[in-house]
């Protein structure tokens, strides 16, 4: 090759080998052939400017602050890491990241507040239980079918065709989904220690749960469900009469055998017998008078000895009982998974958890370009998976553990590392800890043979036609639905009753409609009955 040659464009010859690596990648790994992208190599169909001159003639990337926003809370030493991470990037890519998060606290206000708002954002997490696919049929989310063999040519070719397929909405590909296939079902982490010392059975319905709580407050003198109380309740609540919600807790189907049978759930039977029943619970002091208000989560008070039941699903709760574990806190702690209610799991969708460009994005490229050195670069993922090595984490015996904390790190002082990396999540560079909880690989096996497909998930709606409605209805639910399901009422079927004539008068049952039609069409569409 001449020197003339050698000093082509550097763009190009990025363009051509992007383009060979996609193709590779479809074939061999199931992503399916590649669209024929559209984009001129300088910008992007809004007009981000991609690269830029150099003195030498040369095309460069030009340098970009990219603004990413995640679920949930910051990290104590999150600025450390974003500071670590965006020194690789700087050198690889010539980005930094601003990397945001919602918090917990009424997030799903925020999150929406996020998209509809018009702030640049140029990467969010996507999952779909925060509305993925409502939010990519409303047009939230930049189509990234003709971008991703360009820009993310790894990940393109290591995802395989069906999870694609999963978040492909009307022809386009909304998101990008993890690659780590995971079972997710609610269940609860509990002081196992205490349930032995206070000779009670071991749990297998609502009846020996409440009587855990019950030996909990009354001979620990231990309120067991301490702090935030409200998801704790809901979700024992509807796993225990196996509704299945379809895109809020006020409407779903009565089972999962039932998908059909959609209904208003504060309007059964088994809603009024749950609040009634919560009522006791709140009045025996389960939890407590600011459960709704409360801030903090019901694990931290497990960690100080006051507290004793925390909604997990399987993963959280190992992540729980492993910092137990390495924080050497005399305590024992055990997991309830509640599929073992009904002898069934669901396994989680793809795009469970992913992560997405919103319409407002200026450097959607870069951000691909970015979220595919994440996934499947190991120096970038362990960084902003696991934080520092040798502060939050050391090497283990081989590639695939890591040791919790480092050596000479003390947890309380320096906490675990752990924020809502689940959007970038890629299995070959997911890591087990040395020492965890083997309890993760034992329920896996309990669920592969109960396991059912996933028939709700992928219902989406937009909720167009009956905005208004569901807009007073959500504010029914928050002013009159979350206090009855903690009992925090005088009068129990006043209040009920009060719920019910609100929900009526906001417009629910044509909410209902609206839902039934949809969910309907999806399930004629699949064949489901």
């Amino acid at each position: 090759m001449s020197m003339k040659q050698k000093r082509a464009s550097l763009f190009v010859v990025l363009t051509m080998l992007t383009s060979l690596l996609a193709a590779c990648g479809g074939n061999n790994n199931n992503g399916g052939s590649a669209p024929a992208p559209s984009n001129d190599g300088a910008t992007s169909n809004n007009g981000a400017a991609v690269s830029g001159e150099a003195a030498d003639g040369e095309k460069k990337l030009e340098k970009v602050e990219l603004t990413w926003y995640l679920l949930g809370d910051a990290h104590k030493d999150q600025d450390k890491v974003v500071a670590e991470f965006n020194k690789m990037l700087s050198k690889d890519l010539n980005a930094t990241i601003k990397l945001n998060f919602t918090t917990w606290n009424d997030w799903q206000t925020k999150y929406n507040l996020l998209l509809t708002s018009g702030e640049k954002v140029d990467m969010i997490f996507a999952s779909s239980w925060s509305d993925y696919y409502k939010l990519a049929k409303q047009g939230a989310f930049l189509d990234l079918k003709d971008l991703l063999p360009q820009y993310a040519p790894t990940t393109w070719g290591n995802v395989p065709k069906q999870d694609w397929e999963s978040v492909t909405v009307a022809g386009g590909i909304y998101a990008v989904p993890n690659t780590n296939a995971e079972y997710t079902p609610d269940g609860f982490v509990y002081r196992e220690d205490w349930r032995k010392e206070l000779g009670l059975p071991e749990f297998t319905d609502v009846n020996s749960i409440e009587a855990y709580l019950d030996a909990v407050k009354t001979q620990k003198k231990v309120t067991p469900i301490n702090g935030a109380a409200y998801e704790n309740v809901q979700r024992l609540f509807r796993t225990w009469y196996d509704f299945q919600p379809i895109g809020s807790d006020v409407i779903g189907a009565t089972s999962y055998d039932a998908p059909r049978d959609i209904q208003i759930i504060p309007f059964t039977a088994q809603f009024e017998e749950w609040v009634k029943r919560m009522k006791t619970w709140a009045d025996k002091g389960y939890w407590n008078k600011n459960a709704l208000s409360s801030k903090q989560e019901a694990g931290d008070f497990i960690k100080t000895g006051q507290g004793a039941y925390y909604w997990r699903n399987p993963s959280s709760a190992g992540g729980f009982i492993n910092e137990i574990t390495a924080k050497q806190l005399k305590m024992e702690i055990g997991y309830f998974p509640f599929t073992r209610f009904h002898n069934y799991v669901i396994p989680t969708l793809p795009i469970a958890n992913g992560m997405a460009i919103p319409k407002s994005s200026k450097n959607p490229e870069r951000s691909l370009m970015v979220l595919d050195k994440l996934r499947n670069d190991p120096a970038y993922f362990n960084l902003l998976t696991y934080g520092i090595e040798g502060t939050h984490w050391a090497k283990g015996e081989d590639d695939k553990t890591i040791v919790i904390p480092a050596p000479g790190v003390d947890l309380n002082k320096t906490p675990r590392y752990d924020i809502a990396s689940w959007g970038w999540r890629y299995e070959p560079n997911m890591k087990g800890e040395k020492g965890g909880w083997a309890g993760l690989d034992k329920l896996k096996e309990e669920f592969k043979p109960i396991s059912k497909p996933d028939i709700f998930g992928p219902i989406y709606m937009d909720y167009e036609p009956v905005k208004a409605e569901l807009a007073a209805v959500n504010q029914v639910f928050e002013q009159y639905g979350k206090p009855l399901m903690l009992g925090l009422t005088s009068n129990v079927d006043a209040s009920l009753k009060t719920y019910r004539d609100k929900l009526k008068a906001a417009g629910i049952e044509k909410v209902l409609e609206y839902v039934k039609t949809e969910a309907n069409t999806y399930f004629d569409e699949k064949g489901i009955q």
